[in-house]
């Protein structure tokens, strides 16, 4: 009897050294996989700009070390989406006819408005950045290029949008700082000069955090729904953010219809992913107000 108890003991210790051995293998592996060299690091009060690389060549813009990834590119490769919210900002595409014009507020590591000057190479593309230092390192470490049909803009977008003398058919909000988006871009004074910069057949696409990170989502959702006539939302499968569509216009559409039109999107375009899937971890068409939420305004 106490020879087997002898070797039960003995099993399972040398079941719990092998459990820990393959624990500490896999977490070597997951660090090789992940580990990130700095390549770039600027701080200053304002903002700092963090660029890293790993060993796929993927780089990395961050606002602050450990904080959220803003971009996420493999330069000289513009059809790679590393990050999911990126793919469902796209779904938008799926709304629209093919666009002429588009306005990106938030250039980032550029990976939007590279994808699209990759597929839709006529349309003319206005990409609005604040930092002129985030423009300075789009071009010199992730591959952005400006073009005749293609212009990185330095000015507050919230500015660039009420001076536009022409409608856009697209328009893409992805203004982030190190954690929020600016106040200025979120009341119903600046949706409604989106909403005048947009054409009427046209497509506004935001990207927000959800709760709990964002204390004012349901503010923003509610004050969206002020201004445009519809407004859907997204789900990012894995992540806090949320994507909303706003309408200059009622579309009903639903949710298989649009995993339908996604999917045949991107058969069209050769993308290398399935907008359709991107469709399915999350749709909501917003039918009512949350008369609790209170409407964003300047003051």
């Amino acid at each position: 009897m106490r020879a087997a108890e002898g070797v039960a003991r003995s099993t399972r210790t040398m079941l719990k050294t092998v459990s820990r051995l393959a624990a500490a293998v896999l977490a070597l592996l997951l660090f090789a996989c992940s580990a990130q060299t700095v390549i770039h690091e600027r701080v200053s009060p304002e903002r700092s700009i963090i660029v890293t690389e790993d060993s796929r060549g993927l780089r990395t813009l961050l606002f602050e070390r450990g904080g959220a990834r803003q971009s996420v590119v493999k330069p000289g490769d513009p059809d790679h989406i590393e990050l999911p919210y990126a793919r469902t900002v796209l779904i938008g595409l799926a709304l629209i006819e093919e666009p002429r014009r588009v306005l990106i507020v938030g250039l980032g590591g550029g990976t939007l408005p590279g994808f699209l000057r990759k597929h839709y190479p006529q349309a003319v593309i206005d990409v609005v950045d604040i930092d002129p230092d985030v423009v300075d390192v789009a071009k010199k470490l992730f591959g952005f290029r400006e073009d005749d049909r293609m212009r990185a803009h330095v000015a507050d977008g919230r500015g660039f949008i009420q001076a536009a003398s022409e409608p856009y058919d697209l328009i893409i909000l992805d203004a982030f700082g190190a954690d929020s988006i600016p106040t200025h871009l979120t009341t119903m004074e600046f949706l409604r000069s989106v909403r005048r910069a947009v054409m009427p057949q046209g497509l506004v696409v935001a990207n927000v955090w959800g709760q709990p990170l964002n204390r004012l989502y349901d503010a923003m959702v509610r004050t969206y729904q002020e201004v445009f006539d519809d407004v859907y939302i997204l789900d990012v499968s894995g992540n806090v953010n949320k994507i909303l569509f706003a309408l200059p216009r009622k579309q009903a559409i639903s949710q298989a219809e649009l995993a339908r039109q996604a999917r045949s999107l991107s058969a069209a375009g050769r993308f290398r992913f399935d907008l359709g899937e991107a469709v399915n971890y999350g749709f909501m068409q917003l039918r009512e107000k949350n008369r609790e939420a209170p409407v964003l305004r300047d003051h």
